[in-house]
């Protein structure tokens, strides 16, 4: 079994990105201590927010069990994300997947540490917010979903000839000739 290498390099890279932001803000610009944004343009804040739920803010987990129910669930979905990785040949396919493994690794870890999800990247255009507050791990996971669809229904690989199964002629008793032997 080959390795999906540009999957897991991709998933790291992720992994290691998503949290080094997430500690930026954290720890670096102190925004969790802070109830204000910080202003870097007219279309993006850096503001800290504390999701207790999965995405949109959807599926609270504001106790416990459901925390750690939430963590299994994701678990259980990043664990089915590696074994596709694992069988995935396509590069493409592999980098996507890698994009949601290192998402999702990412926001299972903050929710282990903290019991919720940090999320700093305000992006809006003047008072029109299109999007919640999110993170890179939250990126990565949709432009990875998006790689992994856009694959599935735009790109459909054309199936290689197999030598066992390959429909050409190549004998003449296949065109329905029959041979006779003299003696």
């Amino acid at each position: 079994m080959k390795l999906p290498l540009a999957g897991f390099v991709t998933a790291a890279i992720l992994f290691v990105a998503d949290q080094t932001t997430k500690y930026g803000v954290t720890d670096v610009m102190k925004l969790n201590e802070l109830t204000n944004a910080h202003y870097v343009n007219d279309v993006f804040n850096v503001r800290f927010v504390a999701n207790r739920g999965v995405s949109l803010g959807l599926m609270r987990a504001d106790d416990p069990m459901a925390r750690w129910l939430l963590v299994a669930m994701t678990g259980a979905i990043a664990i089915g994300v590696l074994v596709w990785m694992f069988r995935e040949r396509n590069r493409i396919d592999q980098i996507g997947l890698g994009l949601v493994l290192g998402g999702a690794i990412g926001n299972i870890l903050d929710r282990i540490r903290f019991g919720f999800v940090v999320d700093w990247a305000d992006l809006h255009f003047g008072d029109w917010q299109p999007f919640l507050v999110f993170n890179l791990a939250d990126a990565a996971i949709t432009i990875g979903v998006i790689i992994l669809f856009a694959r599935a229904l735009l790109v459909r690989e054309k199936p290689k000839p197999d030598s066992a199964t390959d429909s050409r002629p190549n004998s003449a008793s296949e065109h329905g000739a029959t041979e006779t032997h003299h003696a």
